[in-house]
């Protein structure tokens, strides 16, 4: 905020209570009026509501809108080409190259756009595993970016951890500043820039909060492997007798609402590290999407969607009655929730566990043929992995219609894999074959046709496969052969009925259904070629074949 008056606000007496020794000059932000550190979360919602940056809702969740940025603007991230970095990372539509000498002018023009302004800082780690937590820094233009930051990311405890402080890692958001693209060599005025040797993110002109956290993901998808951990775009949770399943996924097919199951310990909803010690959760919240909620299907989302400290992003509501609409899709069908994971009642509070028993890959199938769950080997599993075949949902990602889109996202989060996918793959091969992970395929997507035909699978029947799968009820139930991916479809599953678990029966015309999947595994095999000098001959002879 630019507060040219100079107007004291509610939280300025107490902006440099937790403030840390490490203070701001380090990264060149001088002159500023205020840094507001580490303020807690009722200290923020007064400041929100100072500056009329959000709306209180019924029940205490603000409500906030993000402007023309309703989704990630994955075209606009680009990492700095540096000497330190560049052999590592995989050049490709997802990691673009920014120039260094390009990536300090854009710098120092945002330096010069703070001199003046109130910031907000919050200091956090990410990694809930102590021997590989990163202390970082997010510092904000805006005070319920500073919240978001709180809700997801893992905190100090006590006053003193915060005075010692020292960030590995700074994330600059500044939405008020635009990039030039004749001068900076962006792709548009919208920018994500991230610079590994400097341990520094910049963002500008999105107020889209995920591309904070996103951008924390990167960072850790650079750093985690180059100490034999494996990043994982995935949620996780934990039953009763200490198994733990891995739900890997995009947004939209189900990682959130599958993982929030009553019975069983959330670990986390999103991102995930899995390390010799075990699995362990990157953040410290979560950030679900909440359109068309539902209070049965969803009952732990759904309460967290009216609980205070909850930021509900672009959720529409009732300015006179504060009650929201979780339903309204009019300014984007990507509607999210951000509060800490506590507000799960069954979440694990040291967000961490041991090695997986199960691995879930989640799909969204558009085209209505993949089957509802299947049983992978592990060459198939890494197949899958490395391909990340899924229909991309309206809202998600700027550009997108309503019509899923089919998309192959390698290792289900290419958007934020920063070295070549074979790297990820490999440390996904060894750590199954090691710990002895059975893996599935389930399909959260359509049936009985294809989007527009066909109806989405139903989140009761695929509860009840998941849970055949977690409790070792499908390992011993016989199987068919599926005839193109080759990988086992269990022929019975406890309250499925049996014409669902064969997508073929639930086509009025087989003839079509052959040839609409044909269709796809074309699309699979002929994605893999980019892969295929990289990864072994067992993995690519795992795939499907026409």
């Amino acid at each position: 905020m630019n507060n040219l008056l100079d107007i004291k606000t509610p939280a300025q007496a107490q902006a440099a209570a937790l403030k840390s020794d490490y203070g701001l000059d380090d990264i060149g932000l001088t002159n500023l009026r205020q840094a507001y550190w580490n303020l807690p979360m009722e200290a923020l919602y007064e400041e929100i509501v100072f500056r009329n940056e959000a709306k209180i809702t019924n029940q205490g969740p603000i409500c906030a809108r993000t402007g023309q940025h309703t989704g990630r603007s994955a075209s606009d991230k680009v990492i700095v080409r540096e000497a330190t970095s560049e052999n590592h990372v995989w050049w490709s539509q997802y990691n673009r190259p920014l120039a260094a000498d390009k990536f300090e002018e854009l710098f120092g023009r945002i330096q010069g756009f703070f001199q003046g302004r109130d910031v907000f800082v919050q200091d956090c780690y990410i990694g809930a595993d102590p021997d590989y937590r990163v202390p970082i820094r997010v510092i904000a233009e805006l005070a319920w970016h500073a919240l978001f930051a709180r809700n997801m990311f893992i905190l100090p405890k006590t006053n003193e951890e915060y005075r010692r402080h020292i960030p590995e890692f700074t994330v600059l958001a500044a939405p008020s500043f635009k990039g030039i693209p004749q001068i900076d060599q962006t792709a548009s005025n919208t920018f994500i820039a991230l610079n590994f040797d400097q341990r520094l993110c910049i963002i500008g002109n999105s107020a889209y909060a995920g591309e904070i956290k996103k951008s924390v993901f990167t960072l850790l998808n650079y750093l985690m492997p180059l100490q034999g951990v494996l990043p994982m775009h995935c949620s996780a949770n934990v039953g009763k007798a200490g198994d733990v399943a891995l739900f890997f996924g995009l947004s939209g097919t189900g990682k959130t609402t599958l993982s929030a199951d009553p019975q069983r310990g959330l670990i986390g909803d999103d991102e995930h590290g899995w390390s010799d010690n075990g699995v362990f959760n990157f953040e410290g919240g979560c950030y679900a999407k909440v359109i068309a909620l539902s209070p049965t299907a969803e009952p732990q989302i759904y309460a967290c969607t009216r609980k205070f400290g909850t930021i509900l992003e672009n959720v529409v509501y009732d300015p006179v009655t504060r009650t929201i609409d979780l339903d309204d899709e009019s300014l984007t069908e990507n509607t999210r929730a951000s509060y800490p994971l506590e507000y799960i009642d069954n979440a694990l509070s040291e967000k961490r566990a041991g090695h997986p028993t199960n691995i879930v890959l989640l799909t969204c199938d558009a085209s209505g043929v993949m089957p509802p769950i299947a049983r992978l080997t592990p060459e198939q599993a890494v197949y899958q992995f490395v391909s990340g075949y899924t229909a991309k949902i309206a809202g998600t990602e700027v550009g997108l219609g309503q019509e899923p889109e089919i998309t192959f996202s390698t290792c289900f989060g290419g958007p934020f894999m920063v070295h070549h996918p074979s790297v990820y793959a490999d440390l996904l091969k060894r750590k199954i074959l090691r710990y002895g992970v059975n893996c599935w395929l389930v399909n959260t997507g359509w049936v009985g046709g294809p989007y527009g035909i066909g109806k989405r699978i139903s989140i009761k029947y695929t509860r009840a496969m998941l849970n055949a799968a977690l409790a070792g009820k499908l390992l011993d139930v016989e199987y068919a052969t599926d005839p193109l991916f080759g990988f086992r479809v269990p022929k019975t599953c406890p309250e499925v009925p049996a014409n669902v678990l064969s997508p073929a029966e639930s086509w009025p015309n087989k003839e079509v259904y052959m040839q609409r999947y044909r269709g796809l595994v074309s699309r699979f095999i002929d994605n893999f070629k980019k892969f295929e000098t990289e990864c072994p001959p067992e993995v690519i002879a795992a795939g499907p074949k026409l």
